[in-house]
């Protein structure tokens, strides 16, 4: 293997690469000796101006596909760069001359004729250029570049100090690493992969155009901004594809969108992988997909879509085919890709660059290829080898009057980018070639050393300071290796033909989109969105639920939560309302809670209610009745008095009941625990009396115990009474007055609703009032069970002791009940319980009496009641 081809492969040491680099400078005259047999000679092909700096120009002009057919049995074939048969390795092969970089390469000699009638830019300077042809091969691309950097090409010996080439982003690489010991600077107009932006790699690389982190990102905001979180992406299997959807899912990282699949397409086997790739596509439920590929991929899988019906699908343009003329005018895709919205190279115009490609004249081979193809004639004396059988031209065909997509200038991308570049190394030259001290005016600014003695790194430090404004008004300047990132936003919509036009839709300045959304034509054919998604959003007042092993974007909507909501579609998570308020009933808001309490007005307060007037009404009737019938037996030997001030007592527990139904207020609060201790310790006060008065008559009636009943008189029992009772009012006076239970909004109880309610501000009070009522009751439940045998045919301590239990059973079911009890139901317990012990204390003590009152009279007798 020749040492050429061997560095074409194999990246030598910084010595190594001087070393050769030496020997190209010196026996580059020796061409055919050199050079690899099997890569031909040096190309006679290029258009060459001559001038007193020359820059060195690289484009694909041709295309040859990679040969894949690699056995290592013999050495490799590179076929040759044109159209004419090798007449080393005898082959032919048939290459078509692609216009898109031949129009590069006139915009790159149009920038140096605009710079050489400059009269402020390079002044006494000509500028001359060599350009070639690398068909997007490596080995030719190399072998060319070290052409024009020795300074030994057919044309004329002197070197090149600058190259603006670099088609691609692996060539860009190479170039940078094959010149970087020399400090050559290599200007590129496509290369965009991320990693020529490593200045310590790369320190002698520029470039025109944006890194593709940038159109990766637009790209990202473009999926975040429509909402597309289910997407596919289709990549060439290089580094632009792979870094820029590395870029992509690195900007959505933890934004919900998730890739479907990532398909990656070969140059070499594109037809088996467009069929695989348009069967994922179809089988395949995402809607938006991602495709980093050269447009001839591009191509292949939009004619296998097609083969397929597969429709409806959303494409997404990198700039690499966003704007592809085979692309936009071939019917056979123009179907599946109606509505692709793209990422572009930013487009600008060149004034005069039209009328500067419609005078061309057909005075190299490249553009004899293009009359021979244009108008169907050979312009030379002999005929190109595809073309063999053409009459030769009149002379008279002119591109004047053609409308042809080589004169087409109305979106200029990469021909703006070459000329850019060409001005970048033109100012370089300028600041390198001026005096610094001058004083001079700049229109006559004088050389400080000779242009043919210029040194590479000198223009290198020259170049990574340039900043100008180009002839339209732009401003210019170099970030490192790169340049601002600017890009146009492009959409292919349908013409009323049934073609399909680029329309400019938006562009992106850095990281700003700027987009006009109602100018897009969608895939639909509409400026309907189109919906990507796994799942669908979830609705407000729902929240997303992963599904176990499937991407974050699939998930379930779950509903909210009591007292949680979610205002906002697609939230992850509900939230809990503040204590003060509850979620409605589609749990999107937090309203405020109800207030809540034992109202008159609902069935539980009514039911309440009528329970406690008709015990008052009973009570009322009972005193009546013995009111009426007082001076009968019955009445008088069960101590009137003390009856008339139970029922008064009873009467008094049941409306008391009353006082805690309602809205709460500071003083019903205060009254209703009051009315509660005092009514109830004088209801158990009259009992306890009347029960000791039972065993003082019967401990009488024994020898020697006749004094007993002097002490238990009528104004005895009423000052007992008074007592009890005015224990009960000084507690309950000091409770109410040190910290007396007040009206407090419940929050404890999660719900709707909040209640409101008498808080016991000193647990201590309210336990001393009810501990008070408890050893009444407790003592008045002893003495009626001591005495319940007493000889009596009538034995009123039986009945006490009855209702006695029955008050006790109450009020100790009651404190489980009322701790447990939720909100109101508080409140209704603790009326329960006064309710059902005063009930239990009139029937048990007052029934029986009312019974044989109104319907035994002859019980109700002196005689009746004395026997034994």
């Amino acid at each position: 293997m020749c040492w050429l081809s061997w560095l074409s492969i194999q990246w030598p040491s910084s010595a190594l690469s001087v070393l050769l680099l030496s020997v190209v400078s010196r026996q580059m005259s020796l061409a055919q000796a050199t050079v690899c047999s099997r890569w031909g000679a040096p190309s006679t092909e290029g258009l060459y101006q001559d001038g007193d700096v020359i820059i060195g120009g690289l484009f694909n002009l041709h295309y040859i596909p990679p040969a894949i057919d690699l056995g290592f049995t013999k050495p490799p074939t590179h076929k040759p760069c044109t159209g004419t048969v090798d007449k080393i390795i005898n082959i032919s092969v048939n290459i078509s001359l692609d216009l898109e970089p031949l129009k590069y390469m006139y915009a790159m000699a149009f920038a140096v004729e605009e710079i050489n009638h400059n009269s402020t830019l390079l002044p006494g300077v000509k500028l001359g250029y060599r350009i070639f042809d690398c068909c997007g091969q490596y080995p030719w691309a190399l072998k060319e570049a070290l052409s024009v950097v020795g300074g030994h090409t057919q044309s004329c010996d002197q070197p090149v100090n600058l190259i603006i080439g670099a088609p691609s982003s692996t060539l860009g690489m190479m170039f940078s690493k094959m010149l970087g010991p020399l400090s050559v600077p290599v200007i590129s107009y496509s290369a965009s992969c991320p990693c020529l932006s490593d200045r310590h790699q790369f320190p002698n690389f520029f470039r025109t155009i944006p890194s593709d982190i940038y159109q990766a990102r637009a790209i990202a905001q473009l999926a975040l901004r429509f909402h597309w979180t289910w997407i596919g992406a289709v990549l060439e299997n290089g580094d632009y594809g792979r870094l820029a959807i590395q870029v992509f899912q690195k900007e959505t990282e933890g934004k919900g969108v998730c890739l479907e699949f990532i398909e990656t397409v070969y140059r070499e086997t594109i037809v088996n992988d467009a069929r695989r790739v348009a069967l994922t596509i179809q089988a395949s439920t995402v809607r938006v997909i991602l495709i980093f590929c050269w447009y001839t991929d591009v191509k292949k899988l939009f004619v296998e879509l097609a083969k397929r019906n597969v429709t409806g699908r959303q494409f997404i343009a990198s700039e690499v085919w966003s704007t592809s003329d085979d692309l936009l005018k071939d019917p056979a895709v123009s179907e599946m890709a109606s509505g692709v919205l793209g990422v572009a190279i930013r487009s600008a115009a060149i004034p005069g660059f039209e009328n500067y490609l419609r005078s061309r004249r057909p005075d190299n081979e490249y553009l004899k290829e293009l009359w021979e193809t244009e108008f169907g004639c050979s312009p030379g004396e002999i005929p190109s080898l595809q073309k063999a059988s053409l009459p030769p031209c009149k002379g008279t065909e002119s591109l004047e009057e053609v409308q042809h997509p080589f004169t087409d200038t109305s979106q200029l991308r990469v021909p703006h980018n070459v000329y850019l570049a060409v001005y970048a190394a033109a100012h370089a030259l300028h600041s390198l070639l001026s005096c610094p001290n001058t004083h001079s005016p700049r229109t006559n600014i004088t050389t400080c050393s000779s242009p043919k003695h210029i040194k590479p790194i000198e223009l290198l430090q020259h170049l990574n300071k340039v900043n100008f404004t180009t002839p339209q008004g732009e401003g210019f300047y170099f970030q490192g290796a790169d340049i601002p990132a600017k890009y146009d936003l492009v959409n292919w919509q349908k013409t009323p033909e049934g073609s399909l036009k680029l329309v400019l839709v938006g562009h992106v300045d850095g990281f700003d989109i700027h987009l006009n959304e109602s100018a897009i034509q969608w895939s639909s054919g509409s400026n309907q969105v189109p919906v990507s998604v796994c799942s669908e959003s979830c609705p407000p007042g729902t929240r997303m639920a992963n599904r176990k092993g499937e991407p974050v974007c699939c998930f379930d909507c779950i509903p909210c939560a009591e007292g949680e909501i979610s205002n906002k579609t697609g939230s992850p998570h509900c939230e809990r309302c503040p204590s003060e308020f509850w979620s409605n009933a589609n749990r999107t808001a937090c309203i405020p809670r109800q207030l809540d309490f034992l109202s008159f007005n609902e069935t539980l307060g009514i039911t309440l209610t009528t329970a406690a007037v008709s015990g008052a009404m009973v009570t009322t009737a009972v005193f009546v009745v013995f009111l009426y019938y007082r001076q009968t037996p019955m009445v008088r030997a069960n101590n009137s008095e003390l009856s008339f001030l139970l029922l008064l007592s009873l009467k008094l527990c049941f409306l008391c009941s009353l006082v805690f139904i309602g809205r709460p207020s500071v003083w019903s609060c205060r009254f209703q625990q009051a009315a509660f201790g005092i009514s109830f310790v004088l209801c158990v006060s009259c009992l306890l009396v009347k029960t000791i008065v039972v065993l003082a008559v019967f401990r009488s009636a024994r020898p020697g115990a006749e004094g007993l009943m002097k002490w238990f008189g009528p104004g005895q029992q009423r000052r007992s009474v008074c007592l009890f009772t005015c224990i009960q009012v000084i507690i309950c006076s000091t409770w109410l007055s040190l910290s007396p239970p007040v009206p407090q909004q419940d929050l404890g109880f999660q719900g709707s609703k909040v209640t409101l309610e008498c808080a016991m501000a000193s647990v201590v009070g309210f336990s001393l009032v009810l501990g008070y009522i408890g050893l009444l009751s407790c003592s008045c439940l002893l003495l009626a069970f001591l005495a319940r045998k007493l000889p009596d045919n009538f034995n009123e301590a039986k009945l006490i002791t009855f209702s006695m239990l029955i008050f006790c059973a109450v009020w100790v079911a009651f404190v489980p009940a009322y701790v447990s009890s939720p909100g109101k139901y508080v409140v209704a317990v603790e009326i329960f319980a006064i309710l059902a012990s005063s009930y239990g204390l009139l029937l048990c003590i007052f029934a029986p009496k009312c019974f044989i009152i109104l319907f035994r009279p002859e019980k109700n007798t002196k005689k009746h009641l004395m026997a034994r």
